[in-house]
C-alpha cells in the first residue's frame, strides 16, 4: 500500500479511533444509551469503510503484482479476506 494511500487508510482508522474513545467517554459518564448505540454504529461503519478500502487496496496490489510476474492471490485467499470483514 503506497505512502499516499497508507496515510489515508491511517487517518481514516485514526478518526474511527477518536470516535471510539468518544464511545467510551460516554459510556463512563453514563449517557444515554440510544445516544452511545448510535455513536457505536457510526464507529462500526467507519471500520467496515476502513476494511473495505485496504482490501480493495491490497487487490489492486496484488493484481500489479501478477502483472509483474509475481503470484497473484487464489480466489480462496481474496474470499477469505473479503470474509474477515462481513
Amino acid at each position: 500500500m503506497g505512502g499516499e494511500c497508507a496515510v489515508r487508510r491511517s487517518n481514516r482508522l485514526r478518526r474511527a479511533q477518536g470516535q471510539l474513545a468518544g464511545v467510551i467517554a460516554m459510556i463512563e459518564a453514563g449517557r444515554d444509551c440510544k445516544d452511545v448505540v448510535t455513536q457505536l454504529a457510526a464507529v462500526s461503519r467507519a471500520l467496515d469503510r476502513a476494511g473495505f478500502k485496504i482490501v480493495a487496496s491490497g487487490m489492486r496490489q496484488c493484481m500489479a503484482e501478477a502483472e509483474e510476474g509475481g503470484a497473484p492471490m487464489s480466489e480462496a485467499e481474496l474470499e477469505k479476506l473479503f470474509l474477515a470483514l462481513a
